[in-house]
């Protein structure tokens, strides 16, 4: 998680960043992911005269928040889940995966390559379906169960917020659930989601506050804004609802 430092410039059919120290890793990566097929992620063009890291330019709409009707919808939430299981499948034989520097550090056990931040404002999307994820700032070694719980976060989503994309409890157990259908979960491992959900949130609070007092502003300036204090309210929430989302998610 770059926490919004990364420079972004368009130009044609693709996207010029600058080189970060994980750069290395995505970029082994995305080829892998393209190796495999997969389609919905940018392919990495080397670096320009600039030094910058050139990518494909993903076609769509952005999920930025507030995030628009199309992303809300259904087919939306069941293609992010058919689209994420791409990427998981992908990564799962892959032998070395915690042999690269990655910005945040493998947590066990290892499985896939998790995108590490796949949620609505990293996707694209097209006619109410989820076409292509991109910002692979966050990727690193994991479990699936960890990937799923932040992505059914960001995309039910299960939150405090009052916003017009937040559903009321029963809604956001549903969509819940039909994200991690569409994804092909079994009940054992929709449990494994919900147990998943409060440590994943709590290690990005952790997260933050260590680049905070490493003195990166931007993560500084998330606390600041709130942050870290709504990600733990939603904790809150979140176990407040437990007997719903066993009831619905886990069933």
């Amino acid at each position: 998680m770059s926490g919004g430092t990364t420079t972004v410039v368009r130009i044609g059919r693709t996207v010029r960043r600058p080189v970060r120290e994980w750069s290395e890793a995505v970029q082994w990566l995305l080829g892998r992911l393209a190796a495999a097929g997969v389609r919905g992620v940018p392919r990495w063009h080397g670096v320009d005269v600039q030094g910058r890291e050139v990518l494909d330019f993903l076609p769509g709409v952005v999920g930025t928040y507030p995030v628009p009707e199309q992303a809300r919808r259904d087919s939306a939430l069941t293609s992010a889940a058919r689209l994420l299981r791409s990427l998981h499948d992908a990564t799962a034989p892959l032998p070395d995966k915690t042999a690269h520097p990655w910005q945040t550090p493998p947590v066990e056990p290892v499985e896939v390559i998790c995108h590490g931040d796949f949620a609505p404002y990293n996707c694209v999307f097209q006619g109410g379906e989820t076409t292509g994820v991109f910002d692979f700032d966050g990727a690193h070694p994991g479990p699936r169960c960890w990937d799923l719980a932040y992505a059914v976060y960001r995309f039910a989503p299960v939150s405090t917020v009052e916003a017009p994309d937040v559903p009321d409890v029963p809604g956001q157990a549903r969509r819940v659930r039909l994200f991690l259908d569409a994804y092909g979960r079994t009940r054992d491992e929709r449990r494994d989601v919900v147990d998943a959900f409060g440590p994943r949130l709590l290690a990005l609070v952790a997260f933050m506050r260590a680049a905070a007092a490493r003195g990166d502003p931007n993560f500084a300036r998330h606390i600041e804004e709130g942050h870290a204090d709504l990600y733990l309210r939603d904790v809150e929430h979140f176990e407040a609802h437990r007997a719903t989302w066993d009831r619905v998610v886990v069933g």
